[in-house]
């Protein structure tokens, strides 16, 4: 068979199923995971790879104790399917009636602090106003692609957005040293916590301003708990494991614990809603988007820690 009719037979062969397959194996480097991010049983999948590898006539993944490792023309068919997944859904949005609908599914990924204390009462009023609105969230810091799907709108705290999303900054988000109450007075610089047990941040969060802060001055013998996640932070700081940082919307907000030092506004971030211009005209997504973005902006003062703050009174001993 000739060079031309082996690809002629290979595209005829292959089909947009297909192509998802291997693109969910590879996202998620076990054939279970990727069966279940698609809606299909495990054989299934199974025996697609099979077919579309016998097609190829090539291994498209390393099968390691790891997980699958896609291999080079693995890789290749992955960037194919999801340049293919952009355009596909580019032509959808553009369908008419899609950016007028407020009805159907909204994808909302916020960090756990923004989760826990912010979306539900939003949400709970926004449904008021448009009940045909059901909403899915994903509590997490990893980045998602918004442009494929993943999710309609992120909240997020970030610096530097990325530049293929469209979207409003609401807010700086303060951040301070907290710890139990029984703190005297606040610290004007960290060194002087500097030999008591410190709480810090890993993972996606190890890059905050506030963690660096903590990193650069706190001996890394006395950061005894670290944790990827600020709600998981504040339990341990409120369970007297030790001190460390917190968004004060959430510090603030936890009665057995008060700021052991000032808000630096050089380790503030910014608090973004973002989604992809392309679902940015979906009916659903543009009402929520106006909405939320009105009703986070009205919790700025608890955000920023502007609004009004009393240092805890000073325990006296009794007379």
């Amino acid at each position: 068979m000739s060079s031309s009719s082996r690809v002629n037979d290979l595209v005829k062969r292959l089909s947009w199923d297909d192509l998802r397959i291997v693109k969910a194996i590879g996202l998620r480097k076990n054939i279970a995971a990727g069966a279940n991010l698609l809606g299909v049983d495990n054989s299934t999948a199974f025996r697609r790879l099979a077919r579309i590898e016998e097609i190829f006539g090539a291994m498209l993944f390393e099968r390691r104790r790891t997980g699958y490792e896609p291999t080079l023309l693995g890789q290749q068919i992955i960037e194919l399917a999801e340049r293919l997944e952009d355009d596909i859904l580019s032509v959808v949005r553009q369908v008419p009636g899609f950016s007028s609908e407020a009805r159907g599914r909204l994808r909302i990924t916020a960090s756990d602090t923004f989760a826990f204390h912010f979306f539900a009462p939003i949400f709970a009023e926004f449904r008021k106003l448009h009940p045909s609105i059901h909403v899915e969230v994903d509590v997490g810091n990893d980045a998602l692609n918004l442009a494929r799907g993943e999710s309609d709108i992120a909240i997020r705290a970030t610096n530097a957005p990325p530049e293929n999303l469209v979207g409003s900054r609401i807010a700086s988000i303060a951040w301070a040293p907290y710890g139990l109450r029984g703190f005297q007075d606040l610290v004007a610089d960290l060194e002087e916590l500097s030999e008591i047990p410190w709480v810090a941040y890993s993972g996606a969060l190890a890059a905050l301003p506030a963690n660096k802060k903590v990193e650069a001055t706190i001996p890394s013998c006395n950061i005894i708990y670290t944790i990827n996640s600020v709600e998981g932070a504040a339990k341990a700081i409120a369970a007297g494991i030790g001190v460390g940082y917190l968004p004060c919307l959430v510090g603030d907000n936890i009665p057995t614990l008060t700021r052991i030092g000032p808000v630096n506004p050089d380790l503030s971030d910014s608090l973004w809603l973002l989604t992809h211009p392309d679902v940015r005209r979906s009916g659903r997504v543009q009402h929520f988007f106006e909405f939320c973005i009105r009703a986070m902006r009205k919790l700025r003062p608890a955000i920023e820690a502007t609004a009004d703050y009393e240092e805890p009174a000073k325990e006296q001993s009794a007379a």
